[in-house]
């Protein structure tokens, strides 16, 4: 019904030019003091010929509308054209697609140029770090502990670029197989036990003797991005790390928690939120990272928070069955 009201739209100028008609036959019949029914009959019999015609038209358009809504594919091959105006409009679309070829190409060229360059930047700096770890571990000082904290934060940053890069790419180096959940958390406490330990801030973690089917490399990068964010935004108190039924990991913190209304955003790229805006040095990434991850290995990740109180992350690591390897 739609397409018919919008055919009989495209074609009231035609029916207004047949009325048209009809009143001037009309007036020049009264002006010639003629009778009226003979301008009536002759328009009444037009009026079938033009509505028959009008539905043998309608069919062809919707004939036509059909086949053409075929075509979805920008690369599809058009029908052959009916008339000039349709070889105009196709030879329109045909230098669009040429144009949309050309810009999706040079797009491509300069973004894998892109992420060649900071790949080969993040694979690169590590090295110096390396070697600046080694010298720093040979130092027993307040301040070489301190250097060795900013040190794995950086170290963090860079894996977080090298995490997008992964994620931005087509190929994907997941591997899915049944781990031993305390063996993917324990190197992640490990690597953070320097930061609790400056920052005076208690673990609570009781082992949790579990077996989860996940990407251990994968998970292992979403539970220390959450840990982070945790130490962060917590200058006292304790960061609590449990296992809630059936199997949703839960890192819980006691930090100045997030506002209500950045809840719901919090996973979107590059929002910072109130506390972002407070910390210039927030990036606003390794969340919608975290949740890039969890989607693509099929788990579930949320977040519940209480300004001044504190905040909880839950992972859902029981979220749907995936393929072993």
């Amino acid at each position: 019904m739609k397409l018919f009201l919008r055919y009989l739209s495209g074609k009231h100028n035609t029916f207004l030019l047949f009325a048209s008609f009809v009143l001037v036959f009309a007036f020049a019949f009264w002006l010639y003091r003629l009778p009226l029914a003979a301008v009536l009959y002759p328009a009444m019999l037009c009026a079938a010929v033009g509505l028959i015609y009008t539905f043998i038209d309608y069919a062809s358009v919707k004939h036509r509308h059909e086949m053409l809504s075929g075509f979805r594919g920008i690369d599809d091959e058009l029908p052959l054209p009916r008339d000039i105006e349709d070889a105009d409009y196709q030879e329109i679309i045909r230098l669009l697609r040429e144009q949309r070829r050309e810009a999706q190409t040079h797009a491509e060229s300069e973004m894998q140029a892109m992420v060649d360059y900071y790949t080969l930047w993040a694979h690169e700096i590590k090295t110096p770090i390396a070697a600046m770890r080694l010298r720093l571990q040979s130092q027993d000082t307040a301040e070489a502990r301190g250097l060795l904290t900013d040190l794995s934060r950086i170290e963090r940053y860079v894996e977080m670029v090298l995490t997008y890069l992964r994620l931005e790419g087509d190929g994907t180096d997941y591997v899915i197989r049944e781990h031993d959940l305390d063996g993917i958390l324990r190197p992640v406490f490990k690597r953070f036990a320097g930061e609790f330990i400056t920052r005076r801030l208690k673990l609570d973690y009781t082992p949790m003797e579990t077996r989860v089917l996940t990407d251990e490399k994968w998970l292992a990068f979403v539970v220390e991005q959450v840990l982070s964010n945790a130490l962060k935004y917590t200058p006292e108190g304790t960061i609590s790390v449990c296992l809630e039924a059936p199997q949703t990991l839960c890192v819980r913190d006691t930090g100045i928690g997030i506002a209500p209304e950045d809840l719901p955003r919090v996973f979107e790229q590059s929002y910072t939120g109130l506390a972002g805006r407070t910390d210039r040095k927030a990036s606003g990434i390794g969340l919608y990272l975290c949740k890039r991850v969890c989607d693509n290995l099929g788990h579930g990740i949320s977040i519940e928070s209480t300004p001044g109180e504190g905040t909880t992350v839950r992972i859902d690591l029981h979220r749907r069955e995936l393929p072993v390897e």
